[in-house]
């Protein structure tokens, strides 16, 4: 994968008119933004361009939109609280077409360092999900130049993270990657790629199925591989064990057996649990409180179900943090939810704050668990897309940086 990609500092975009692709996909209730992180990590690249003299054109999704343009997904609020933190007015094209009169004219009258934001391009549709040509020209005729600064959907081959780049290029213009992007394969693709050793993966989660390549890939980058979560049961029942009622993946217990003797081959170590936090049943709610037992990894009763790493196999995990130099962390130990089902993905937590080694935090349930449990600012990294850094992790190339120049 070429991940030596022009960014944001190689273009000056004086007088140009320019398209960003950010990802403003926050988290709504009642037409509030209750989590403006997404809209704060895409400040620099905003404030570069306009200090450059930019046209500033921004442009993302936000939801599923499933039944069609909506109030309730539109990007208004969007607009309001990023006004607020650029200290200028943004110009909102509220017209649900998206790239419609509206929002050329409104480009059209806009000065250098000025800023528009368009509507929510999955409404759209199919036209936008399905990488269509004729939105995709369209995107690309109100620009000169495109900035991709949507981590989070840089594994989505769709008109406005790829399609558009095609038409933005053909007529002289530089498709290159914002300071968010250019941070994201600086850390998850040079961890992967290109590691300070030892390089620690540590998986957890609960199905294997969802990180068969993860593993598979790791396991010939890294020099130790930590597996914990729902996931690792189904490790050891592949290693003969009695597991209970834990989750298993049945179908997948060659795979597992495949991935150890993978392991012993190359010469990797693979760490799986060598005792488990147990309980009678699953929490339900999933933060009611729980009477758990640590029993070791082989002595699992057939009643009980594994919710969590043992106090043993957090010691084991943290120990093996600790000479590395590189760690990549995707997926919490057991059931965080749970106050008392989150200790071993809290042990996880504390050894990555501690170590001096780079430490890069997957997106997704272990950047939600790293914030809540407060020790986000003592990581390296921490992805602002959990499906985009699996894949970067599986060493697929991804849409959106495949889509940037290369230097």
């Amino acid at each position: 994968m070429g991940l030596n990609k022009k960014s944001v500092d190689d273009i000056n975009v004086k007088g140009k008119r320019v398209l960003v692709r950010c990802d403003f996909n926050v988290p709504l209730k009642n037409g509030e933004i209750t989590d403006e992180t997404r809209i704060v990590a895409a400040l620099p690249t905003i404030n570069k361009l306009l200090a450059d003299g930019g046209k500033v054109i921004l442009c993302s999704h936000l939801g599923k939109v499933k039944n069609g343009p909506n109030e309730g997904e539109s990007l208004a609020p969007v607009a309001k609280r990023l006004s607020e933190k650029l200290g200028k007015p943004v110009n909102f094209v509220a017209d649900y077409n998206v790239t419609g009169s509206a929002a050329t004219e409104a480009v059209a009258a806009m000065k250098d360092g000025d800023v528009v934001l368009l509507q929510n391009t999955r409404f759209r549709g199919a036209e936008e999900t399905k990488n269509g040509e004729e939105f995709s020209k369209e995107l690309a005729d109100l620009c000169d130049d495109y900035v991709c600064d949507a981590f989070g959907s840089s594994h989505r081959a769709h008109a406005s993270v790829a399609g558009v780049t095609k038409f933005v290029r053909a007529k002289g213009g530089s498709c290159v990657v914002g300071y968010l992007m250019q941070k994201e394969i600086n850390f998850l693709g040079n961890a992967v790629e290109n590691p300070v050793r030892p390089f620690v993966a540590i998986l957890g989660g609960a199905k294997v199925a969802d990180k068969l390549n993860v593993i598979n890939n790791l396991l010939e980058k890294c020099d130790t591989l930590i597996i914990g979560g729902g996931m690792a049961f189904t490790f050891l029942k592949a290693k003969g064990y009695e597991i209970g009622k834990s989750l298993v993946d049945d179908e997948k217990i060659d795979y597992c057996k495949e991935m150890m003797d993978k392991a012993e081959k190359l010469g990797k170590k693979l760490l799986l649990p060598i005792d488990t936090t147990v309980a009678a049943e699953f929490p339900n709610p999933i933060d009611a409180p729980i009477e758990v037992e640590v029993v070791d990894a082989d002595k699992i009763p057939a009643d009980k179900e594994g919710l969590d790493i043992g106090t043993k196999t957090a010691a084991l995990y943290a120990d093996a943090v600790k000479s590395a130099k590189t760690v990549v962390w995707n997926g919490p130990m057991g059931v965080f939810e749970n106050p008392t089902l989150a200790k071993g993905t809290i042990a996880v937590a504390k050894a990555l704050a501690e170590t001096d080694a780079t430490t890069i935090i997957g997106g997704g349930d272990s950047a939600a668990a790293v914030n809540q449990l407060g020790f986000a600012d003592k990581m390296s990294h921490i992805s602002t897309g959990g499906g985009a850094s699996l894949e970067f992790l599986e060493g697929k190339e991804l849409p959106g940086v495949a889509a940037a120049d290369d230097k």
